[in-house]
């Protein structure tokens, strides 16, 4: 039986989704689809029950107070505390130095929603496989729309026997025309950021590919410093690690990358009309959550922690209000509100 470790990297200040996601308490530590934050979700997707090791998070400082309190068994989860972020390079780096080199590490974003977790297990069990046989595996989601703010796998040939794919090639973020290409293909898969890797053949890829990353992340681990359950590597050292995505420093250059199509209704809930998207609509399309009243609306989305909000008569609108600040914006404008000085100053 292959031994899967989910690893949950945490960072990223979710600026999209301001007001509600803070400096002090961004996106991945908030109830946003249901009654569990998403980090939670996350961790509870790949339990014991499920055939999955116990888990390691991947954290800065800012966020460990919410790592502790919201893992559902903190006592049984290794953190590795990152002195600065440093990109998914290191990030996965950090964990994979810190595993026996037969592991296989499941590599997940702590602020996605999937809503069926059935589909995504079966997908994790395939990855898992395949990384065990030498593989670097992205999930490929299959797409539903021609979405514009995803990068893309392009599926090569079939791998024989393990309903997975290699990857052609990898593919920036297209313009509508190239994204409704893609869709029409039936080629492309959206690149959700998940990952399956043999600790030992990642760490091999990363040398070849980037010996920097590897040989500073390395240095740190070696000088870090375990704290029961968390481990900090050396700030000085770590401070001199190159930041690149695993994009771009392994899986781009690499000639065992290998992609299983997944279906299992993901969301990067990367803006907020992307978590309009993954909430339970009316007939209308329109998604409440908090104190409000819609009158003749349609596709409309209000989330509200304190004063009733009324709209009346409104199409393809959102409104957010936390605390003293208020929010107001379109669909297509939702991929914007980052750039708000409000959320650059949050």
């Amino acid at each position: 039986m292959i031994d899967i470790v989910p690893v949950v990297l945490c960072g990223g200040s979710g600026t999209r989704l301001w007001p509600r996601s803070r400096k002090q308490k961004p996106k991945p530590f908030l109830p946003l689809v249901g009654d569990t934050t998403l980090f939670t979700a996350t961790v509870l997707r790949c339990t014991r029950d499920h055939g999955f090791a116990a888990p390691m998070v991947v954290t800065g400082l800012a966020h460990l107070q919410h790592v502790e309190e919201q893992l559902p068994d903190c006592d049984n989860t290794r953190i590795i505390v990152e002195p600065e972020g440093r990109n998914t390079a290191a990030a996965i780096a950090l964990a994979a130095l810190s595993l026996p080199e037969d592991s296989v590490m499941l590599v997940c974003p702590s602020d996605h929603h999937i809503g069926d977790c059935d589909s995504f297990r079966a997908a994790a069990k395939t990855a898992a496989s395949l990384a065990a046989e030498g593989w670097l595996v992205s999930f490929g989601i299959v797409p539903t729309a021609p979405e514009t703010g995803f990068g893309y796998l392009k599926q090569g040939e079939a791998i024989a026997g393990a309903g997975a794919f290699r990857v052609e090639r990898f593919v920036e973020k297209p313009d509508l025309r190239r994204a409704m290409e893609f869709l029409a293909s039936g080629d492309y898969a959206w690149n959700g950021g998940i990952f399956a890797f043999r600790v030992g053949t990642f760490l091999e890829e990363l040398g070849r590919h980037r010996p920097q990353i590897l040989d500073a992340v390395r240095a740190s681990v070696a000088a870090g410093k375990a704290d029961g359950q968390r481990f900090h590597p050396d700030a000085s050292t770590f401070a001199a690690v190159p930041s690149e995505s695993v994009d771009y420093a392994v899986m781009e250059n690499t000639d065992r990358a290998a992609m299983v199509p997944a279906v299992m209704a993901w969301s990067d809930i990367g803006n907020w009309q992307a978590l309009h998207e993954a909430l339970a609509c009316d007939e209308a399309g329109n998604a409440v959550n908090g104190t409000a009243e819609l009158k003749d609306c349609t596709n409309v989305l209000v989330i509200s922690d304190g004063p009733r909000v009324s709209v009346v008569g409104a199409s393809d609108l959102i409104v957010v209000v936390d605390g003293n600040e208020v929010l107001v914006c379109t669909p297509a404008g939702a991929q914007n509100v980052g750039k708000l000085a409000g959320a650059a100053n949050q």
